[in-house]
């Protein structure tokens, strides 16, 4: 476990990659165009066989950012926490290589956070076409979810997600292969956290041309497992939740069409 003593105002920004050469490099841009400028961006190349460190070292000047490279390919929750063990920030964010930032993402969400004193933060985020800047949907956020909340409805964005480590204290995802970050959501809400959401959308998350309609068993089947595995949850606690998840889910899916 990382021993405590972050970087006051420092927000570390973990970006897991694999393979992302196409999509990295616009992903990197508007991290460093944030207006608040006090960052760390910590690149975790999870062994990509493709050549990362050809976009990485167009950035060798700006030493806010740092490279870290997997010997072999971990998955993304191992590559997140690399990111999360490494990071010497107060406040940490991710941002996953294909998707994006507004440029006030961290500024507008560090000013409510310590107007109000909270710990968690999400927001609204824009679903783009992977080819284009082309809208298909907003995804619309409550105003705050606590820990029954987020069982109902796992609709924090990982990328829309700013958390204060100085209030939660250290923290990791669980290595599994679905689910991971909102487990991590989960299990900091369940010690009493409130997430507090800001409704304008801060985040553009990308999607491939067939990806509404792919994966969709393995993600059904892995957020049960997840319920299960990570929360400890009863097969009667699981299937009440999981009929509220399901729900909100095909009502998610029906949006995004």
């Amino acid at each position: 476990m990382k021993k405590e003593g972050y970087i006051d105002g420092l927000v570390s920004v973990i970006m897991p990659c694999y393979n992302a050469t196409v999509n990295l490099e616009e992903a990197i841009e508007s991290v460093l165009a944030q207006s608040y400028t006090n960052l760390e961006l910590l690149i975790v190349d999870d062994a990509s066989t493709e050549p990362i460190e050809n976009i990485i070292l167009k950035y060798r000047k700006d030493d806010r950012i740092r490279y870290l490279k997997h010997s072999m390919n971990q998955g993304v929750a191992v590559a997140r926490n690399t990111g999360l063990l490494q990071s010497k920030g107060r406040y940490v964010a991710f941002l996953d290589s294909d998707d994006l930032w507004h440029s006030d993402k961290l500024e507008q969400q560090l000013f409510f956070m310590n107007t109000h004193q909270v710990a968690f933060m999400y927001s609204a985020y824009e679903v783009v076409r992977d080819t284009s800047d082309n809208r298909i949907n907003t995804i619309q956020v409550p105003q705050q979810i606590n820990y029954n909340d987020l069982l109902k409805n796992t609709i924090i964005g990982c990328l829309t997600v700013l958390i204060d480590r100085k209030q939660t204290g250290f923290f990791e995802m669980p290595i599994i292969s679905v689910g991971e970050d909102s487990a991590t959501w989960l299990n900091l809400l369940k010690e009493g956290h409130v997430a507090y959401g800001i409704q304008r959308p801060l985040a553009k998350y990308r999607v491939a041309g067939n990806s509404l309609s792919s994966n969709k068993l393995k993600m059904v089947n892995g957020t049960w497992r997840m319920y299960r595995q990570t929360q400890n949850l009863s097969i009667l606690k699981t299937s009440y939740y999981f009929s509220f998840y399901i729900i909100n889910a095909i009502l998610k899916r029906i949006r995004l069409c």
